[in-house]
């Protein structure tokens, strides 16, 4: 009798143990093929853009412009573990200057790891200085303030801050140059006189029936029709005086050969 009951016993735990693994009917989830979601391909996206409209009341802001399907990459995560591909040294190599954050890769241009580089191995030319290029910075006259001035007037720096037409010029500037721009010049006949003038400037100045004069970078007061002119009365005067200077020499050197 006392088999018997642990036998029933023992049957009824494996029927129990049997039916918590089997899934019952009401816990089973089956998935429809409508639910299932695939990826859908950079190329098949192209393809739907290709027969899109814009609908009537579309405006292009920020919000609705996009980028092409395809156009714009993923942004690769570096540094989030071996699984990830680029985890352990983020593709920068095991070791060396460029493989250290911060400084370390931004190497500026001619640097040789610290021994002497090239620009300071090369022989350099005897009494040459090692000028680069220097890049004139004027002091900007805009039209809106030639507008304050009254037709017919001689303009030049230093009437427009005598007028209080403008202020001092920056950083000590002594070049200037008349730029144009969205401004419409509205003084008549005007006389300006400056170092430099845009196309646009040119063009507002001489169509309301005013003049462009161009003056001296190097002296003070002169135009520069004026120093070239002066220029060339020099350069005439010298090249006479190397004329005499040469023949004096031939006659020297005629002398110790006689």
């Amino acid at each position: 009798m006392l088999k018997s009951l642990q036998f029933i016993a023992v049957f009824l735990i494996f029927i129990g143990i049997s039916n918590a693994f089997t899934p019952s009917s009401s816990k089973t989830a089956v998935r429809s093929n409508s639910d299932i979601s695939m990826k859908i391909f950079d190329w098949k996206k192209r393809d739907a853009f290709k027969n899109f409209e814009l609908p009537d009341d579309f405006k292009l802001s920020v919000n609705t412009i996009s980028a092409m399907p395809g156009a714009r990459k993923r942004f690769l995560r570096v540094g989030r573990g071996h699984a990830a591909g680029q985890g352990g040294s983020c593709g920068r190599g095991m070791r060396g200057q460029k493989s250290r954050s911060g400084k370390g890769g931004k190497i500026r241009a001619g640097f040789e790891g610290g021994q002497t580089p090239l620009y300071r191995r090369l022989p350099k030319f005897v009494g040459r200085t090692m000028r680069g290029h220097t890049k004139t910075v004027y002091e900007l006259i805009k039209l809106d303030v030639l507008n304050q001035l009254a037709d017919g007037t001689e303009v030049t720096f230093e009437t427009l801050i005598e007028m209080g037409a403008i202020t001092k010029a920056n950083k000590g500037r002594k070049v200037y140059k008349v730029i144009g721009g969205s401004d419409e010049l509205t003084a008549k006949n005007l006389v300006v006189k400056a170092h430099k003038f845009t196309e646009s400037a040119r063009s507002a100045i001489e169509a309301a029936g005013g003049s462009c004069v161009h003056m001296s970078p190097t002296r003070a007061g002169i135009t520069l029709e004026v120093a070239d002119a002066d220029k060339a009365v020099v350069k005439a005067a010298n090249l006479i005086k190397l004329k005499a200077f040469r023949e004096l020499k031939r006659k020297r050197d005629l002398a110790k050969l006689e």
